[in-house]
């Protein structure tokens, strides 16, 4: 059974945010959804999203989807995707970092019904206090709801991805090389997760290229999280990407 929401929702003092960035350079993508969304579907936005950047940011060679396709041996599998495998030089890297990611998002859905997550941070390269790129999932103007009033993820997702395409923030990245992944997710302090690492005393970085997604839900009240509620905890994992 899902754990009652531990935050308040109240009108939000003016400029009272959860430690964000205030660098006015950051680019930001912003989706304001038109309705309440479940945590679900906050946990799908998020998975999406990583594995969109992994690919946009040329650590995976193919979508997601098609390169499961492959490793599954499904034979409905493009002509073109197998060759781009059969073309890897290390096959057991791909599985590796296939495996690694389903994890990751498995254990994310388990981390969603545990607790509100207002952010989520994806740290490309570097260290996790100074990563060369680092992508921001705001989701602190999402006000949440149940399945039967909540809005259906798809068109959500429609949405988010129609946004991104029309902001188009990946243009002007330089290819990089292969990079690690450290994913970083915001919780209440006494969630009780026993896989995500608490990080008491993290802080977001200011350095390095970064990009913020704002996600929101419009005619709602703002959700107010306690910055002494929530803190900040690492994926034991660390994703590895590979070229073809």
């Amino acid at each position: 059974m899902e754990k009652p929401d531990t935050q308040q929702t109240t009108r939000r003092p003016r400029g009272h945010r959860l430690a964000k960035r205030s660098s006015r350079d950051d680019p930001e993508v912003c989706v304001v959804f038109p309705g309440l969304v479940t945590r679900e579907s906050c946990c799908r936005f998020t998975c999406e999203l990583l594995k969109h950047i992994l690919h946009q940011r040329h650590q995976l060679p193919l979508p997601y989807e098609q390169l499961l396709l492959f490793c599954q041996g499904q034979q409905a599998a493009d002509v073109s995707v197998r060759r781009t495998i059969k073309e890897t030089s290390d096959a057991r890297h791909c599985q590796r970092t296939l495996s690694d990611l389903a994890e990751l998002m498995s254990q994310l859905d388990a981390f969603f019904t545990l607790t509100p997550v207002p952010r989520v941070l994806l740290l490309l390269g570097g260290s996790p206090v100074s990563p060369k790129e680092l992508y921001v999932i705001d989701m602190e103007g999402i006000q949440v709801g149940n399945g039967e009033q909540s809005l259906s993820p798809r068109p959500c997702l429609r949405q988010l991805f129609r946004s991104l395409f029309l902001a188009d923030p990946f243009s002007d990245l330089r290819s990089s090389g292969l990079l690690s992944l450290v994913l970083m997710v915001q919780g209440h302090r006494d969630c009780a997760t026993d896989w995500f690492q608490p990080k008491l005393n993290y802080k977001v970085p200011t350095r390095g290229h970064s990009l913020t997604i704002k996600l929101s839900s419009s005619g709602a009240e703002t959700t107010t999280y306690h910055s002494d509620d929530y803190i900040w905890f690492q994926a034991p994992i660390t994703l590895k990407g590979f070229h073809n």
